[in-house]
């Protein structure tokens, strides 16, 4: 009985750990941030110089980049030859948005795997296997980001094939694991539309920190810029804090040697980047609540309409009867 116990008590830490490490992670880092920005207070000084007309901008293409979000998970379901209103994909990515940034780890995806299991009959084993499709796609993306503005071209396509290889080995090692198999319905034109989707999401993405950076600093070249964002990318991979604080950072300042971007640039970059994704995360809970809203309006609308028209229907009903009666 003792044993059973330690055992429920044991999985209760289990899933409590996870929340903790990145409750720890982010203080951590907070910590650190604030030490830095004490000392270059000139960090916090070039924001003086931040135009309205770059926030825009920044706003215009992380729309193009939820959008791309959004695209991936309509392709998703239609691996699986299912659907998805558009009403409904804008409130499940808004959602899943929100929480992936406000809540522990990477909580999107899960978001997303029990709601379609529960709303559309969607197996989270098939949901996790596109997943790790999407993901796949987005780690080659980034590899060739990563190495194509700094290494030689032969080292680029090493890198890429690398992250090929990787990729399909965890492709493997799921299907494998869990006794997945691939449905008939999976067709590789469906699979190149999810490709694109990806390649948008990660274009936006670079010209999005492309921005950013050369808001702090002049004369940022296209290669830096590339190696920046292939990092960044891969930074969500192993993101335990919202929004990967603090994670991000600290690959951007690994890699710097093949970006050559100052400590002082990465995390002024990354200050306007965070001040621009909470404004897009305003939005959309902003597009969370008047969609609520709108449902709970059109239900009010019905529910009068039905009572208006009650009398009438009682009316008949009762001309029904009577001719029945007849």
């Amino acid at each position: 009985m003792a044993a059973k116990n330690f055992a429920v008590y044991c999985i209760g830490m289990k899933k409590y750990a996870k929340t903790l490490v990145a409750a720890l992670l982010l203080v951590a880092t907070a910590t650190v941030f604030a030490k830095y920005l004490h000392a270059h207070p000139e960090v916090l000084h070039q924001f003086k110089h931040l135009k309205w007309s770059t926030l825009v901008v920044l706003l215009a293409l992380y729309a193009v980049w939820w959008g791309a979000l959004a695209a991936v998970l309509q392709v998703t379901m239609h691996l699986y030859n299912k659907s998805m209103p558009l009403r409904e994909n804008v409130m499940l990515s808004s959602y899943s948005s929100l929480l992936n940034f406000f809540g522990p780890g990477q909580s999107g995806p899960g978001l997303r795997a029990v709601y379609l299991k529960k709303k559309h009959g969607l197996g989270i084993k098939k949901y996790i296997f596109a997943t790790l499709i999407y993901y796949a796609f987005y780690a080659i993306i980034s590899a060739g980001m990563l190495f194509a503005g700094s290494l030689a071209w032969w080292k680029t396509v090493l890198g890429v094939l690398c992250a090929s290889a990787a990729s399909w080995v965890v492709l493997w090692w799921y299907a494998r694991r869990s006794q997945f198999q691939a449905e008939a319905g999976m067709q590789l034109p469906i699979l190149g539309w999810l490709f694109v989707a990806t390649v948008v999401q990660a274009l936006a993405q670079f010209i999005i920190y492309f921005v950013e950076i050369s808001t702090v600093k002049q004369g940022v070249g296209i290669g830096q810029a590339l190696t920046y964002t292939g990092a960044a990318n891969f930074a969500l991979f192993v993101a335990l804090t919202p929004g990967a604080i603090g994670i991000r950072e600290s690959f951007l300042l690994f890699t710097e040697h093949l970006h050559h971007l100052g400590s002082g640039v990465i995390v002024a970059a990354n200050v306007i980047d965070r001040a621009a994704y909470l404004v897009v995360l305003g939005i959309l809970f902003i597009v969370v609540l008047a969609l609520h809203a709108g449902k709970k309006l059109k239900l009010h609308q019905l529910t009068s309409e039905v009572t208006a028209e009650k009398p009438d229907t009682k009316l008949v009903a009762g001309n029904s009867d009577k001719t029945d009666q007849t």
